[in-house]
């Protein structure tokens, strides 16, 4: 709740008005809303002796291009709707993998060449020679996979419990010793049983593929959910669990003399029997790692017959497995255009949609090869596209990765394509969105901080200079949980997840990068009405003064409006129809003009922000008012304020430093005046949806101004002298 006054008499109003400054609200609304005048001013001080934060817009501030459908890309990159996604003013553009989530490889090129060119199967290399013009890309899911939902529409269900004897999962060759250099047992493959509910069990039967294990342990988990709480219990071995010599084929083991209670099984593989799987005999990948055809596991009945507590079919109703890795084996039947297109690089880079800046993109990782990745980066290079960093993979934890394969990838990769270009600036892992540290099994020495661990990795092997940036996604709040009051958390979310990157041994010297960022992770009405325009402002003004280096605000494109938690939404910029033709524009557009347009000056150069604080609270202790203060190129100062009242008007006062505002000050705001957003299936819209409202005021002595209820207001102009 608001502190409450006496109010004040028209007269008496008008005269305090009169001796301090013109109020940003119209002459109609002098009074407040409802009737109701303005509180007394609160104080937005700026800590102007500070040390400034350094930052160019035309290098921190962008947004993203993700995955598109195929029938769409023209109308996308047509001039008009470039011009159009431009229009928001944000400045880089990141270039999103959604390949990687659906567990496939990507040919970033359709043109190259197969590892068995003779069954068109194996490994693929994108050619990288510029020959042709590429506008579509797209996705091979992967045949060999273990993970049973996890993207990847039809495709999705892992192969060792699918009942299928010829399917299986194989892990990826990448990780063994003929490539990491380091032993098989440093980097233990695994794949864990999810039995949906305990059973008590104690006969295991692997039937194992090529290569398969002669060094094992089969364990069981005690506490919670294994995979979405790994640090609540322990794996065990089973008593029978530990296989020194094993032999291939189907291998039936008595894990214990009675049975036991368990729901999560886990095989830890470390030594690998090195004989070829069913693919090319002459290429050394094919025999590499370990393979499994199909798990069972349960019990023998009384009259000798087994009782199997596994579901084998080729859905996401068998019974779920997870797996360390997967091989990115695959051959050209396992096309699936279906998926969405990755927009070909050619048209990405020539449609203008760059915004003429250097533009981020990835290359495949946790299911690529690093000869394709280089290629990749050769082909970019010798078209002259202009490349500001290079993010490896695509959601590593979301994966079940562990840090330690994928450092171990990330080392190879990167050697790869630094031969291309040595100051090609690498970075990862691209986690996502988190509001907490991720957490996974202890390693031997008791860690669990998987970016702790990745950069320990890479530390022990004097190969952190190969980490240019740490990128993360931020979606901070459950599509179907969010409440107004949440505003009030963005930035200490923000603020609190850098911090924890850095506790976790990153160097300061290391830049953090959100590069993929929303609301939510998931469609939610919130997305689209004034929440979104006052989160977005807070979310970037947070990341920026907690030291984060880039934001991309996700994503640029259009998309129609679908159904969501509380109401038809979208994500973005535009409300649009199946056919992208916008109608108009959302809370977020608004907003990210104002921070792109009016906070900040793209085009100008390097800005300084400083520490900026509002004294007005609520009865919980929320701060009403978030304040960020920028000195601009030119010479003029931008505070950018969020008033998170959604009743009252509020009225502040600046104090910059010893000194204030004087002479023209130019005030935009953009609230819940101008934009309520009406939900109403395909035909929902914002009703008001005006523009913001923008004017020059005089700022005297102690000049006084009202931030709109709801709103996200920039203040603009010179210090008095």
């Amino acid at each position: 709740m608001t502190k409450k006054i006496p109010p004040l008499s028209r007269r008496e109003f008008l005269s305090a008005a009169a001796t301090s400054a013109a109020l940003s609200l119209a002459p109609k609304d002098l009074l407040g809303l409802a009737g109701a005048p303005p509180q007394p001013p609160s104080t937005v001080r700026v800590n102007i002796a500070a040390k400034p934060i350094l930052f160019d817009p035309d290098q921190a501030l962008g947004s993203s291009m993700d995955i598109l459908h195929g029938e769409i890309l023209d109308t996308i990159y047509s001039p008009e709707m470039v011009k159009e996604c431009l229009s928001a003013g944000w400045g880089p553009i990141t270039y999103r993998l959604n390949t990687e989530l659906q567990i496939a490889a990507w040919h970033w090129n359709p043109n190259g060449t197969w590892s068995d060119a003779v069954h068109q199967s194996g490994y693929f290399t994108g050619n990288a020679e510029p020959t042709g013009f590429l506008r579509d890309s797209f996705g091979y899911p992967l045949p060999h996979r273990g993970h049973t939902r996890n993207g990847g529409s039809e495709h999705s269900y892992s192969r060792i419990t699918d009942g299928d004897p010829a399917s299986y999962w194989k892990s990826n060759p990448y990780l063994s010793k003929k490539f990491t250099g380091e032993d098989d047992s440093l980097l233990p493959q695994w794949v864990v049983v999810d039995l949906g509910a305990v059973h008590n069990l104690n006969v295991l039967r692997i039937a194992w593929a090529h290569p398969f294990a002669t060094q094992y342990t089969v364990q069981y988990w005690t506490g919670e959910h294994a995979m979405e709480r790994p640090t609540s219990g322990v794996w065990s071995a089973f008593p029978g669990g530990i296989i020194t010599q094993g032999r291939g084929g189907v291998e039936t083991l008595q894990l214990a003399r009675e049975p036991m209670a368990a729901r999560f099984l886990r095989i830890l593989m470390t030594a690998s029997s090195g004989t070829c799987s069913t693919h090319d005999a002459s290429d050394p990948r094919s025999s590499l790692g370990y393979a499994i055809h199909e798990i069972y596991a349960g019990s023998f009945a009384n009259n000798g017959d087994f009782i199997d507590a596994v579901q084998h079919r080729p859905d996401q109703n068998q019974t779920a497995t997870y797996c360390s890795s997967i091989d990115p084996w695959h051959s050209t039947s396992d096309l699936d255009v279906q998926a969405g297109d990755q927009t070909g690089f050619d048209l990405f880079f020539t449609s203008g949609i760059t915004n003429k800046l250097p533009a981020m993109v990835p290359i495949a990782m946790v299911y690529g090869t690093p000869e394709d990745a280089a290629a990749q980066l050769a082909y970019l290079k010798k078209r002259g596209y202009s490349i500001s960093y290079v993010e490896m993979g695509e959601e590593p934890d979301g994966q079940y990765m562990l840090p330690e394969d994928y450092a171990a990838l990330y080392l190879q990769f990167a050697s790869a394509l630094h031969q291309v270009d040595p100051n090609l600036k690498l970075g990862g892992p691209v986690f996502e969105g988190v509001n907490e540290d991720i957490r996974v099994w202890p390693d031997a020495q008791g860690r669990t901080s998987w970016l702790g661990r990745f950069v320990d990795y890479l530390k022990a092997r004097g190969r952190l200079g190969d980490l240019a940036f740490v990128s993360f996604e931020h979606y901070p709040y459950p599509p179907c949980e969010i409440t107004w009051t949440d505003l009030y958390r963005e930035p200490e979310l923000m603020r609190h997840i850098l911090e924890v990157w850095r506790a976790d041994g990153l160097p300061e010297n290391i830049p953090l990068m959100n590069t993929e960022s929303n609301v939510t992770y998931a469609l939610s009405q919130p997305m689209t009405d004034i929440f979104s325009a006052l989160w977005l402002a807070d979310s970037v003004g947070a990341f920026l003064s907690a030291g984060g280096a880039v934001y991309y605000h996700s994503p640029i494109q259009p998309e129609p409006l679908h159904p969501g938690c509380h109401g038809s939404t979208t994500y973005g910029n535009f409300v649009a129809n199946e056919k992208l033709q916008i109608r108009t524009h959302t809370a977020q557009y608004h907003a990210s003009r104002l921070i792109n347009l009016e906070w900040v000056r793209h085009g100008a150069g390097e800005h300084r922000l400083y520490p900026a604080a509002c004294d007005l609270k609520d009865a919980a202790g929320n701060s009403l008012i978030t304040a960020y203060a920028v000195h601009r190129p030119e010479g003029e100062w931008s505070l950018m304020l969020v008033n998170k009242d959604q009743s009252n008007a509020q009225a502040v006062r600046m104090e910059l430093g010893d000194s204030e505002f004087a002479g023209p000050v130019k005030l935009v705001s953009f609230g819940s005046e101008q934009y309520v957003w009406r939900s109403d299936g395909p035909n929902s819209h914002p009703d008001p949806n005006d523009p913001p409202t923008s004017r020059t005021l005089t700022a005297g002595p102690n000049a006084v101004f009202t931030l709109p209820k709801a709103s996200v207001t920039i203040l603009r102009g010179h210090m008095r002298s």
